[in-house]
């Protein structure tokens, strides 16, 4: 049997918001707006959990956003010089903390990609050695 999209497979099972939970979602909807009336003196008041409550409620999350900088990391170097100037840059006040996370993970992904690159020259060229050798041996013919 097919289920159909939007009707349930058990019409006659246990309806909405029944059983305790649904009882104690009930019980609590009449007091809510006196609830919210209450946090809101108290957190006028100076209570910070009742503002905490409301506002994380409320409000979506301030995110912190950053200007963007300019940072130049000198053509010269290996992965590790530039690491390291990373590093100092963020200590010396010129990046965030943050800023300086998110170019050592990009630093650390050149990385990857430069092991891959040069693994793969190098099967290439023992693949190539090896085809060399048995052509001269006469091997695969």
């Amino acid at each position: 049997m097919k289920f159909v999209k939007g009707q349930s497979g058990n019409p006659a099972g246990r309806p909405k918001n029944s059983g305790a939970l649904g009882d104690l979602r009930k019980s609590i909807l009449d007091h809510v707006p006196d609830i919210i009336t209450r946090l809101v003196i108290n957190a006028k008041c100076g209570d910070v959990l009742a503002a905490k409550l409301l506002l994380e409620r409320v409000l979506p999350p301030v995110k912190s956003i950053e200007e963007p900088v300019e940072f130049e990391l000198a053509e010269q170097g290996n992965l590790t010089d530039h690491g390291n100037a990373i590093l100092q840059a963020a200590s010396d006040g010129d990046l965030t903390p943050s800023q300086a996370s998110s170019l050592l993970s990009g630093l650390g992904s050149l990385a990857r990609i430069k092991e891959l690159d040069e693994l793969d020259k190098r099967i290439t060229a023992l693949e190539s050695l090896g085809e060399h050798q048995r052509q001269d041996q006469g091997i695969g013919r």
